[in-house]
């Protein structure tokens, strides 16, 4: 009860703050230098907001489409070879760092959004897809063999108990990749991506301690609602599968 009221209350300041920022001004002014200005006012806080996000659910929606995906494709007995291959390419995205990925797209992609799409994406592949490969092996054998039994075919199997009995682990690795690309995808305003990332980069620029802190409160209370909207996604799957 605790935790879901402290919740409504970040999720109600969080609004407050992106609706009418000048009202918390005189709280943020004491980490401002010289009369620097207290809020972010070059680009509208809201819009940042809604575009980060968009970038967040866009990368992570495809990166669980391609995860789950090869998930179901390499527990499938036809395409179980293709599990180390799978492997190494879900891996790509946590071998080299988003900066570097970054770097390597701008040149092709240009300045803008795809190149932190890409790298959101990319980075959010493995952990969707060994949870999906983990929720689709740990299966109770007897439950695959009572669908078997009762006749269903395999894409029956697969739609109608496989993946509804392996969500709540699905979906802990698609919250664990949302989380980690919502922090991530700050980094996308280096290459003008329009994020969050825009207001602690002029804060490090102009060593405007409150532009740091507004920017980095933002993305962390997003943060902790988006895992906890996951959490209550997991519980309800797991409610709906019998567990």
């Amino acid at each position: 009860m605790i935790g879901r009221a402290a919740l409504a209350a970040a999720a109600l300041l969080l609004a407050a703050f992106l609706i009418s920022p000048g009202s918390f001004a005189p709280l943020l002014e004491p980490l401002t230098r010289r009369g620097a200005p207290a809020v972010y006012t070059q680009t509208s806080l809201w819009s940042l907001t809604v575009s980060h996000l968009a970038l967040v659910a866009g990368a992570i929606a495809a990166s669980a489409v391609i995860a789950v995906g090869l998930g179901v494709l390499v527990t499938r007995d036809s395409g179980r070879d293709f599990l180390p291959l799978a492997r190494m390419v879900t891996a790509v995205g946590q071998t080299f760092p988003p900066v570097a990925v970054l770097a390597l797209a701008v040149p092709v992609l240009g300045f803008g959004d795809w190149p932190t799409l890409l790298a959101l994406f990319l980075y959010g592949l493995l952990p969707i897809f060994e949870n999906t490969l983990a929720g689709l092996t740990t299966l109770p054998p007897q439950v695959v063999e009572a669908a078997r039994g009762m006749g269903m075919t395999p894409a029956q199997r697969l739609w109608r108990v496989e993946l509804p009995l392996a969500l709540p682990v699905i979906l802990s690795g698609v919250r664990l990749s949302a989380v980690i690309a919502l922090s991530t995808a700050a980094i996308g305003s280096t290459v003008a991506a329009h994020t969050l990332g825009e207001v602690i980069i002029a804060g490090l620029l102009s060593s405007n301690a409150a532009f740091v802190v507004q920017g980095g409160a933002v993305i962390a209370t997003l943060a902790l609602l988006i895992d906890a909207g996951f959490r209550a996604a997991e519980a309800a799957a797991r409610s709906r599968a019998g567990f």
